[in-house]
């Protein structure tokens, strides 16, 4: 693993903890609150004790370090190289304007380096400043609860207007498009950020909004698989992101409900 959860926050707890120790001598409750503050509700059977009986050497018994500068905790070339392939995804952009080139590292890939197949060519226009704007107070609406006005355009080309409740974003890797899935209106309740010509919110419509919200009835669709050329395992990746079951009920066949 490039980068690994657990390995991160035990080691910028400990680094937390020490930079507290420079700066004076640390008392047993506030390097309690520092481990519970930074680390995982458990830790504090780990860290606390390994400290404070000198295990890992790294705080006296007074509460004091025998390190001399802040402990720092520099990427490492290949994190950068994994993290500069990333920031060069025309998407990311929708997200922040906050992006660095890690130096002069090579990105660990690039989009010449694999191939996409099964995928539509007229994805979203990711790095247009009017579909940036419009994804960003989408994303900002759906955080705030905040409902929007929308417009977008048919395949005729005319203008539709639209409130909604907007409830999550869900990303369509085959036709390379963002959609928008919200509530409480009669047109339908997907939108294809693309479409999208304008889009504000309207947090004086909440009240109105949420007394129309109407909620969504779980659908589930069942069917027999005949599990050749490893047909199961395809439609178990392929469908990893909805809840199902799956019963195998005779030689190579399975039920599958997905809901």
């Amino acid at each position: 693993m490039i980068f690994s959860e657990l390995y991160s926050a035990y080691y910028n707890t400990v680094a937390r903890v020490l930079k507290a120790a420079i700066d004076h001598p640390l008392k047993k409750d506030e390097l309690r609150a520092l481990v519970e503050e930074n680390a995982f509700g458990e830790s504090i059977l780990n860290i606390e004790p390994a400290l404070r009986e000198e295990r890992w050497q790294l705080i006296r018994a007074d509460g004091t370090t025998p390190l001399e500068h802040t402990p720092s905790m520099p990427l490492t070339t290949l994190q950068k190289s994994w993290l500069k392939a990333v920031v060069m995804d025309p998407r990311i952009k929708l997200f922040t304007d906050e992006l660095s080139d890690y130096g002069n590292v090579e990105p660990l890939f690039t989009s010449a380096d694999y191939c996409v197949f099964d995928q539509y060519s007229d994805g979203d226009p990711y790095t247009e400043e009017g579909y940036i704007r419009n994804f960003r107070i989408i994303l900002k609406a759906i955080k705030e609860k905040i409902p929007l006005s929308i417009e977008t355009r048919d395949r005729r080309g005319n203008l539709l207007h639209r409130n909604m409740m907007p409830g999550y974003l869900e990303y369509s890797e085959k036709d390379d498009k963002f959609r928008l899935i919200g509530t409480g209106n009669r047109f339908g309740n997907t939108v294809n950020v693309g479409r999208i010509v304008r889009c504000e919110m309207c947090p004086e419509n909440a009240d109105r909004m949420k007394n129309h919200q109407r909620t969504a009835k779980s659908r589930s669709l069942e069917f027999e698989l005949l599990d050749t050329r490893n047909a199961l395992d395809r439609v178990l990746l392929h469908f990893a992101h909805f809840q199902k079951e799956v019963e195998k009920i005779g030689e190579r066949m399975y039920r599958v409900v997905l809901y």
